[in-house]
């Protein structure tokens, strides 16, 4: 079939319409497209996309099929990628493809490439400084054999590129990594590979481990790497877990835990795209001259840190959630939502009106009609200065394309989100979760999983350059699956992985052990912390004569009766000690609307603070954190 858009550009596509099935992911791609703009015709091989429905040698162009039957009035059809290059054409035609004049990139050399991972990384100080300083030794402690090499890989790539600039002398990787039985003994053994079933996701191993597994067998006979129909029913489906622990969301860890998370989720994506033969680019902001006040084309921290000013708290931007909430007043229902544009002149005017008036409270949000609102929220994401998936992992996330496995490619989904910005994480959830709900509305409006993702897809995933009309065109489709997968899984995106949590555990055991000698000052005040726990113990232990193993003591600062002892068995829930407490304190017959709802908190001990999943065997928690601190409050979220 034949697309023409007004830019005079032609896209041709070979077809199977006995087959409605696409490979994603091939290495070898058999998709040309034909562009012609100003009488220049240009030939681009179109990769990564085998639209035939099989496997083709690289390089080999398949002979066209017979021409396909006429396509359906029905928006439900999947058999094109329509929607994605009309959504490109409206770009073009707004003229506010992202702001490459605020932002001026480079290429990394070598060295800074290494410098800015080992950063990332939470390793700076192996450039440099003694292993014993810093939280370096600690972070290397808590390491996967596969993790160590490549943290070693990363080091001795570094050394060897300073030393060929000629710069100043450096350790080498053997003084990083020379005594083994002091590193190598302390890291974590190699873990089982997983069990690879069709409906689960371990979150117990790194999923870097699983890929030796995944090369030993042979991948003709792996179902999990069986390419992908674009069909919404055929996508691989993945439940939660259910691990004794708790499930464990992203907004339950401390701010500090959060940032030991990114650490280590770098390490292992870095180490599970080299087990999968993939490069980990990254870009790099040169020089920005980005807004520091306004609404469009300014950073998501700086419209944050404006916003809270009126409004405290905030974690989404302002207009970004007013755009969401006319969206799903308004255009749930309505039919080509988010595909159909709203008037070009119009959504300019509106767009000068939110800079003025917005926070003046003065906006009338009831002249905004529902494609207003949508040209205007894909407005906003397009002209973010840094892009919302970052301007540093935005190659990771492209090269997720060209994993062969769903299971993997939600893998290295997952391991991105853990190393997004809060701000950029917090806006992608708002987006996505407003998403589901248009899919959910797809009778009504006609826009099904693929229909949303394809219009999403070219906003999301901004392409700058010189090579950028080529560059999009080879991932047009890919990029398209990647939203679809995000929209589909945001759930479990969403949850932390429960090796990485064990990581952050014996990170903090680790580093508990090596704290460098304190001040005087600090000494005096962890005497006087000290005393007081002291104190707080004996009064504990006059309450309970008889602490035995298992035994926990709640604090409820917010409640009538502050503390409870309470004897944990194997099928003790946090949602148990939770409904106690209320009950203790009559809120069970009493009209508990106007009170925030409290959850069970794990602080201290080898984590920082864990708000608990009501499900959560409490045993287990005591046995993994015996030094911690129970204490039920209302979550910050």
């Amino acid at each position: 079939m034949e697309m023409k858009d007004s830019c005079s550009v032609i896209l041709t596509a070979y077809h199977s319409y006995a087959q409605s099935r696409i490979h994603l992911v091939d290495e070898g791609y058999n998709e040309w497209y034909t562009s012609s703009k100003q009488n220049a015709s240009v030939k681009v091989q179109y990769q990564g996309i085998d639209l035939l429905g099989r496997m083709s040698s690289r390089g080999t162009r398949p002979s066209p099929p017979p021409s396909p039957p006429e396509r359906p009035a029905s928006r439900d059809s999947q058999d094109s990628m329509e929607d994605y290059w009309s959504e490109v054409k409206n770009i073009e035609e707004d003229g506010q493809r992202g702001h490459e004049d605020l932002l001026e990139r480079g290429s990394m050399d070598e060295v800074e490439l290494e410098e800015a991972w080992l950063q990332d990384a939470g390793l700076s100080t192996l450039m440099s400084g003694a292993l014993g300083e810093g939280p370096a030794e600690a972070l290397l402690s808590t390491l996967t054999r596969s993790q160590a090499a490549m943290v070693k890989k990363r080091v001795d790539n570094y050394t060897l590129t300073v030393r060929k600039r000629s710069k100043q002398p450096t350790r080498h990787v053997r003084d990083i990594f020379s005594t083994p039985d002091k590193l190598v003994r302390q890291m974590c053994p190699p873990c089982p590979p997983p069990q690879d079933t069709s409906d689960s996701l371990s979150f117990e191993v790194p999923y870097s481990e699983g890929t030796t597994a995944h090369h030993r067998g042979r991948q003709g006979d792996c179902q999990d790497c069986q390419r992908i129909r674009r069909d919404d029913h055929d996508l691989p489906t993945f439940q939660l877990p259910r691990p004794k622990l708790g499930l464990t969301r992203i907004q339950d860890l401390s701010c500090e835990d959060m940032k030991k998370i990114g650490y280590i989720s770098l390490i292992e994506l870095t180490t599970f795209y080299d087990g999968l033969g993939i490069e980990l680019k990254r870009n790099r902001a040169a020089r920005s001259k980005a807004r520091d006040s306004g609404i469009f084309g300014v950073p998501l921290t700086t419209l944050l840190e404006n916003d809270q000013k009126k409004f405290p708290g905030s974690k989404v931007p302002l207009v970004f959630r007013k755009l969401l909430s006319k969206l799903e007043q308004t255009g749930l229902q309505t039919e080509g939502i988010l595909r159909v544009p709203g008037s070009a002149s119009r959504v300019k005017h509106l767009r000068q009106e939110l800079e003025q008036k917005l926070y003046e409270d003065r906006f009338d949000w009831e002249q905004v009609r529902h494609n207003d609102a949508a040209g205007l929220l894909k407005m906003f994401i397009r002209e973010l200065p840094y892009p919302l998936l970052t301007l540093q992992h935005a190659p990771a996330f492209s090269a997720a394309q060209n994993i062969s496995s769903p299971r993997q490619q939600i893998q290295a989904l997952h391991l991105l989100i853990m190393l997004l910005p809060e701000p950029n994480r917090d806006t992608l959830k708002a987006l996505l979760e407003f998403l589901r709900k248009v899919v959910a509305y797809e009778e009504k409006n006609r826009m099904g999983l693929w229909n949303v993702s394809m219009i999403v897809a070219p906003n999301l995933f901004t392409y700058r350059g010189k090579n950028a009309k080529q560059e999009e065109m080879q991932g047009a489709a890919g990029a398209a699956h990647l939203v679809r997968l995000l929209i589909t899984h945001q759930d479990l995106l969403w949850t932390v992985p429960c090796f990485l949590i064990s990581h952050v555990r014996k990170l903090n055991e680790a580093g508990a052990s090596k704290k460098p000698p304190s001040s005087e000052k600090t000494k005096r005040k962890l005497l006087l912390m000290r005393r007081k726990t002291t104190e707080r113990e004996k009064t504990e232990r006059s309450e309970l004569t008889d602490l035995r193993q298992g035994v926990i003591r709640v604090h409820a600062p917010l409640h009538a009766k502050i503390s409870m002892a309470i004897q944990l068995d194997n099928e003790t829930k946090a949602k148990d000690v939770m409904a106690r407490f209320d009950y203790e304190n009559g809120r069970g017959t009493r009209n508990t609307s106007r009170r925030p709802r409290q959850y069970l908190f794990e602080v201290g001990g080898n984590i920082g603070e864990r708000s608990l999943d009501p499900e959560t065997h409490l045993l287990d928690v005591y046995h993994v954190n015996p030094h911690c601190e129970w204490v039920l409050k209302p979550t910050t979220t």
